[in-house]
C-alpha cells in the first residue's frame, strides 16, 4: 500500500461508523473521524490519537476540512437523502473517491441521477451502497452471472436470524417511506415501481442451515438500484425472512448488543442469490454473522481497491460494476463464507 494513508470516515461515531473505524484500523488505515458531534468523536478517538474533525452538511467548509489531506471518505451517516448529496460534493472537490453504505433506495437513486456524469467527467470513483444491502448482493449477483452481463430474473433473499435495528436504521426507513407517500417498492419491466399492494409471504429454499423458510415478498432493499444500474436484469426481486420482518415493523425491538469484544451481535445471516436466465438457475450464497459489522470489510475493502487502482469503473458505480466481483467476495473469507457457480 506504499505510505499510510488516511480515510475520513463521516458519522464515526455511529453504529456502523464504529466498526468501519475499526476495519480501516486493522487494514493499516489511518482513519480521520468525522460527524457533528464533537463530544461523540472525542469518544472514538480516546486513546488512539486519531484527528476528529467537527462537520456538518449545511456546512460546505466544514465538510472540505474534514476531507482535506484524506486519500478517501467512506460515508456511514444516515439518512443518507440528507448526506450523500453534501459529501459527495465534498469528495468531488477534494478529488478523492466517496463509499457509502447508504441502505436507502432513493438516496441511492439520488447518487447516480445526480452525479454519475460529473463523477465520470472528473474521472473520479463513487460507489454508493457499499454494504450489506445494495453492495452484497450485487456482488453475487455479478458472481453468479459469471461473464453473462444479463439475465432474465435476479432474486435476492434475506435470511436473517433477527433483525435488531439500530436508531440510524429506524430513522432512514422512516425517511424512505415518507419520500414514497408510504407505498412499496419494486423493480420490475426494467424499471423501479411504486405501488400499494397487500404484503404477501411464501416459503423460500434456503440453502443449510436455514433450509425452508417463510419471507416477505417484495421486502425491495437497494439491489433493485445496485444490480440493475449495471447488468440487463428485467425483474430484480429481494425478500426477507418474516421474523426478521416482524422484528423490523415493531417499534419495541431493541437496538443491536455486542456479543464479543468486536461490538458485533448474535445475530447471523444467509443471503441467497437465485439468478435465472432462459430457464437455467445460478445461485450464489453468503454466510456470516452481523448485517452492520460486515458492512465495514465491504467498504474499506472498496476503498482500498480504488486507492491500489483496482477497480474497473469511473462515475458512480455499483460494487459489482466497480470490482471482480468473485475475487472481492474470497478476499472477505474472514468476513463471511461464499459459495459461487463453478
Amino acid at each position: 500500500m506504499g505510505p499510510v494513508q488516511r480515510v475520513a470516515v463521516f458519522g464515526a461515531y455511529g453504529h456502523t461508523g464504529r466498526f468501519v473505524v475499526a476495519e480501516l484500523l486493522d487494514r493499516g488505515y489511518v482513519p480521520v473521524l468525522s460527524g457533528r458531534d464533537a463530544g461523540r468523536l472525542r469518544e472514538v478517538a480516546a486513546g488512539r490519537e486519531l484527528a476528529a474533525r467537527v462537520a456538518t452538511v449545511d456546512d460546505p467548509d466544514s465538510l472540505d476540512r474534514a476531507l482535506a489531506g484524506t486519500a478517501a471518505v467512506i460515508n456511514a451517516a444516515g439518512p443518507f437523502a440528507v448526506t450523500a448529496g453534501p459529501v459527495v460534493e465534498a469528495a468531488l472537490r477534494a478529488g478523492i473517491p466517496y463509499v457509502d453504505v447508504a441502505a436507502e433506495i432513493e438516496a441511492n437513486l439520488d447518487t447516480f441521477a445526480h452525479f454519475d456524469e460529473r463523477a465520470r467527467a472528473a474521472g473520479a470513483v463513487v460507489v454508493p451502497a457499499m454494504a450489506f444491502y445494495g453492495g452484497l448482493g450485487d456482488l453475487l449477483a455479478t458472481a453468479a452471472l459469471g461473464d453473462r452481463t444479463g439475465a432474465d430474473e435476479v432474486h435476492v433473499a434475506y435470511g436473517l436470524s433477527g433483525w435488531h435495528p439500530t436508531e440510524g436504521t429506524r430513522i432512514a426507513g422512516d425517511v424512505s417511506r415518507e419520500r414514497r407517500g408510504g407505498k412499496r417498492v419494486r423493480f420490475s419491466g426494467g424499471r423501479i415501481e411504486y405501488h400499494d399492494d397487500a404484503v404477501t409471504v411464501r416459503e423460500w429454499p434456503f440453502p443449510e442451515p436455514l433450509g425452508p423458510r417463510p419471507v416477505v415478498a417484495e421486502f425491495t432493499m437497494a439491489d433493485v438500484v445496485t444490480v440493475p444500474s449495471h447488468l440487463d436484469v428485467p425483474e430484480v426481486r429481494t425478500y426477507m425472512t418474516a421474523e426478521a420482518a416482524r422484528d423490523l415493523s415493531a417499534p419495541e425491538t431493541p437496538a443491536p448488543a455486542a456479543a464479543d469484544e468486536r461490538g458485533r451481535s448474535e445475530q447471523t445471516f444467509l443471503v441467497d442469490v437465485v439468478v435465472r436466465s432462459a430457464g437455467r438457475e445460478r445461485r450464489a450464497v453468503a454466510r456470516g454473522r452481523n448485517i452492520y459489522a460486515v458492512s465495514a470489510p465491504l467498504a474499506v475493502e472498496a476503498v482500498d481497491r480504488v486507492l491500489t487502482g483496482r477497480v474497473r469503473a469511473k462515475g458512480v458505480v455499483s460494487a459489482g460494476a466497480a470490482f471482480d466481483a468473485p475475487d472481492f467476495l474470497h478476499a472477505l473469507s474472514a468476513h463471511l463464507s461464499v459459495d459461487l457457480p463453478g
